[in-house]
């Protein structure tokens, strides 16, 4: 009996220390941050969502000394250490969320990009900028020197024929062993050399398979372009090869601008590709690795990125910031690296709904100064739908026929109707399996393919070493 008295006494002492430490200097006033949370909810009257998994594990230091007269800068003081912060969702109503580094409040993303703009004043200084920037992109996504390319021909499928168009499935190997899977609409008749447009697209569900994907790049075919709609990593027929997760790897963001490299070869290579008249053009994530693209490689004559491009957002997909692009030059952002682009054609589509909706007032003003710095204004324009949201709907792709229309001087009233308008009722939307280059069911996918993301690092770093 003693000896249990004995161990209760001790386990109080304990307890009574461990409790007094927490709220002193020796344990740092430390509190729980569910218990933190508790109390910043009933001291401001507050309601705070947060899950278990969100708090578990996770401690305040100085938590009392954190409070503020107010709420929010009281929750700013509580959670920025933690890399956490909170969405206001209404009066007085708070969701818990991980910090997110590629996302910016407005004015530190267009203070930013001032600063950023403070190193050239002219076009010569801004030539030295672009020659600094470009092989640090380079280098940044581990391609410099670029991989050799596989000497193996690309995968193609039986022609479909359609109103005014074709269709052929297309697989290119990027690495040995490494596929970018896509479809190569063209003209039904080609009279001469046609221009190219690579549309890679963003994360939206079903991805090339969509119908507005099919509608875009279909039409754009009837009015004259050959369309290329492809794949982004570990998205669509790759998943053959990779798992979905897979994405969401830093090595994503190299891979698909190599394999949009390797495409640019492949459509290059074509008798009919008027080398002039090469453009790219995404939407969301595509956006990102259009201007990424059209950065990187002069092949690119035009390029048009859809609701997309901001000062104050990265890319929240590390296909889009996982590997450390924008660190280059002493820190860069999407917004320069679209200048990059100049005095080339360029249209910017953008929103009121997402990161882009104050394009309009401080990053587009920004291009158009760089533009200007080639006497060249006008080749940069921004489509701005203040009362529409994150997708590539009609608005979005009309805009972006007519541009490509006028600056690769092609016939717009191939796709209108009597009354001037743009008519995409010719286009026929197939079923995804159609679009398949390897069968329905991947049973024809070449048996040297890489199955796996370690594979493919190895793949990856072995070609790079080389």
């Amino acid at each position: 009996m003693k000896k249990l008295t004995g161990i209760l006494i001790a386990c109080f002492t304990l307890l009574f220390y461990t409790a007094g430490a927490q709220q002193t200097t020796d344990g740092l006033y430390k509190k729980s941050l569910k218990e933190v949370l508790d109390e910043i909810q009933d001291r401001y009257q507050v309601k705070i969502k947060y899950t278990d998994a969100q708090v578990q594990d996770k401690w305040v230091n100085y938590a009392e000394w954190r409070f503020r007269p107010d709420v929010d800068t009281t929750l700013a003081n509580v959670l920025t250490p933690l890399d956490l912060k909170v969405n206001k969702e209404g009066p007085g109503r708070y969701k818990l969320k991980e910090y997110e580094y590629y996302r910016w409040a407005v004015t530190d993303g267009w203070k930013e990009l001032d600063r950023i703009a403070s190193q050239y004043h002219d076009k010569a200084s801004w030539e030295q900028r672009k020659a600094l920037l470009k092989p640090q992109l380079y280098k940044a996504l581990e391609l410099w020197p670029l991989p050799a390319k596989p000497a193996s021909k690309p995968i193609i499928t039986p022609k479909r024929i359609f109103d005014g168009y074709t269709v052929e499935n297309v697989a290119i190997e990027v690495l040995p062993g490494l596929y970018i899977n896509g479809s190569l609409y063209k003209p039904s008749k080609i009279k001469g050399k046609s221009p190219v447009v690579l549309s890679p697209d963003g994360h939206w569900e079903h991805q090339r398979y969509r119908a507005d994907c099919q509608l875009r790049c279909a039409t754009l075919a009837r009015m004259g372009v050959m369309a290329y709609s492809y794949d982004l990593f570990a998205w669509g027929e790759s998943l053959l090869q990779f798992k979905e997760e897979d994405h969401r790897r830093s090595l994503a963001q190299s891979i698909q601008i190599l394999g949009a490299i390797r495409i640019l070869d492949y459509v290059s290579s074509l008798k009919e590709t008027d080398t002039a008249r090469i453009g790219i053009s995404g939407g969301s994530g595509g956006g990102s690795h259009t201007v990424l693209m059209t950065a990187l490689d002069d092949r690119i004559k035009l390029s048009a990125p859809v609701v997309s491009v901001s000062s104050y957002f990265y890319g929240g997909c590390p296909c889009e910031s996982g590997m450390p692009v924008h660190q280059c030059g002493g820190g860069t952002d999407n917004v320069e690296l679209a200048a990059m682009a100049a005095p080339k054609p360029q249209l910017l589509v953008s929103d009121g709904q997402d990161w882009t909706a104050n394009m309009p007032e401080h990053d587009f003003p920004y291009l158009k100064k760089m533009y200007g710095y080639y006497g060249a204004k006008n080749m940069v324009e921004n489509v701005h739908l203040s009362n529409e949201g994150h997708d590539f709907g009609p608005s979005k792709r009309f805009p972006l026929y007519r541009f490509i229309a006028k600056n690769f001087h092609l016939n717009i009233n191939a796709i209108q109707d009597k009354s001037g308008n743009i008519d995409e009722s010719k286009v026929t939307i197939e079923k995804e399996p159609a679009m398949y280059v390897f069968g329905d069911k991947g049973e024809k996918l070449p048996a040297g393919a890489i199955k796996g993301f370690n594979q493919l690092q190895k793949v990856f770093a072995a070609a790079i070493n080389k």
